[in-house]
């Protein structure tokens, strides 16, 4: 029988309080007096939606009030590691002189900087009686009630330097049943690594085992020749804004077992096998099942051109960079071909040519990239994914991220789900599977009819577990 979408009846979200947590213990006074000047990698990002993703947990043995406030003092301890981000974006004019002498003009721009000054994260408490678990994991359609479980909904990165509000917030919503955990944080400040070091190390103290994960690298890097702090030409961060209106989507959450992952990638491997020049990962042989299967489901032209966009992870790629590094720290790239070209030569072509992307980022590209930036700096926005005629797709997040050891003290989680951050037809996002062992999850998200016809691609759903 088909999947179905699942009606949540009651499914109300209510809150009940919220508050702002500061670092404890609190940041001595020379880094609350501390400025931390912001990259090309996070300046680019200042006009998307926050990074929001949040664990399905059991219900714990003492619920309510109390394991409420366990949460909230736990994550001001783990506040106290990443406490750059309980401070608050910092907008300062720069006057330039184009040196025209007498008749010069006075050209206005803007630098964006993060203020460490411990005014802290918002913290949010809510009850949702009327949500159970199996409402959240029974169907593959992802409930919209879920997009309530996250703080800071809608916020993007530049507003919060308007109106001086949070870069992080945590929200705790109890359900009939359990409990959702979710994190909000500002992609202007920091990406998905970042994201699940503090989370992990959130659900560490809360559990009070000994931390695995050192502390975060605070210090901010840039190449040689980039200017400090960088001038954005704009007159106000206001007008970084630009409120776009997405058509109507839907969600589904898919699990892949890992050998199925493993017969996708020994499909596209054995495709190639001659022409590739490189092995071709589980994790691209995945994405290129899903860009075939989304080419059919949109119905796409054979001439029509599709895009396929990811991120690709610098820390271990550029030299000066830690893996705990606190920041953004990706390159995007993408890459590209005729719907007929992806539908019809296969799933190793279309992998590979995933592959060849991520390989063009190494070392020398990203500092080249960077350090052009600041001349013509352009930014990330959802809206332009939304202009490709149907034709484009992008992944964010990392089966490597480490989602499932995220236990609280009462359990593992039982499922992972992300807001309503940056979500457009042809957003999808990558997890680690629930089993581990190279097991993976895709949440993707498409126009209802294409998503339905998604679902009911027999060669698709052959994979899913």
């Amino acid at each position: 029988m088909a999947p179905t979408q699942v009606e949540v009846e009651g499914g109300g979200v209510r809150v009940v309080s919220r508050r702002l947590v500061r670092p404890e213990p609190c940041a001595p006074p020379e880094q609350a007096a501390e400025t931390m000047h912001l990259t090309p990698w996070d300046l680019r990002m200042m006009a998307v939606e926050c990074i929001q993703k949040g664990v399905l947990l059991p219900r714990p043995p003492a619920g309510g009030q109390h394991h409420v406030e366990h949460l909230a003092s736990s994550f001001a301890r783990a506040l106290a590691r990443f406490y750059p981000l309980a401070g608050r974006l910092a907008v300062e004019e720069i006057d330039d002189d184009d040196g025209g002498g007498g008749a010069s003009r006075e050209l206005r721009s803007i630098s964006i900087s993060l203020c460490c000054n411990d005014k802290g994260a918002e913290f949010v408490h809510a009850v949702a009686p009327g949500v159970t678990v199996a409402d959240i994991t029974a169907s593959v359609y992802v409930p919209r009630v879920v997009w309530s479980f996250f703080p800071l909904n809608g916020m993007v990165g530049a507003a919060a330097a308007v109106d001086c509000r949070p870069v992080l917030a945590a929200q705790v919503t109890e359900l009939a049943d359990g409990v959702f955990v979710a994190m909000s944080l500002s992609h202007g400040v920091a990406d998905g690594g970042t994201f699940w070091h503090l989370f992990r190390t959130w659900s560490e103290m809360s559990r009070g085992c000994e931390l695995s994960t050192p502390s975060p690298v605070l210090e901010r890097w840039f190449v040689d020749s980039c200017p400090v702090p960088i001038p954005l030409p704009f007159a106000t961060p206001e007008d970084m804004i630009r409120q776009a209106e997405y058509p109507p989507v839907q969600e589904c959450f898919f699990h892949f077992t890992a050998e199925s992952v493993k017969k996708l990638k020994a499909k596209a491997n054995d495709e190639m096998a001659g022409e590739a020049t490189a092995t071709i990962s589980s994790l691209q042989s995945l994405l290129a099942h899903l860009w075939r299967a989304v080419c059919r489901a949109r119905r796409l032209s054979p001439e029509q051109e599709t895009r396929y966009a990811l991120p690709v992870g610098c820390r271990a790629r550029v030299k000066g960079l830690a893996q705990g590094y606190l920041g953004n720290a990706v390159a995007p790239v993408a890459a590209k071909a005729a719907a007929g070209e992806v539908m019809d030569k296969g799933l190793g072509w279309t992998a590979w040519l995933l592959n060849r992307a991520v390989a063009s980022v190494d070392e020398a590209s990203v500092r080249g990239t960077l350090a052009a930036w600041p001349e013509k700096p352009s930014f990330l926005r959802m809206a332009d994914l939304q202009k490709q005629a149907g034709g484009g797709m992008g992944t964010s997040n990392s089966p490597r991220f480490d989602v499932y050891g995220n236990d609280f003290g009462w359990g593992r989680p039982v499922g992972v789900r992300s807001g309503g951050g940056n979500k457009l037809d042809g957003k999808m996002t990558v997890y680690e599977g629930r089993d581990g062992g190279g097991s993976m999850a895709l949440e993707v998200c498409l126009a209802p009819e294409a998503l339905a016809r998604l679902v009911a691609d027999e060669e698709f759903m052959g994979a899913p577990a």
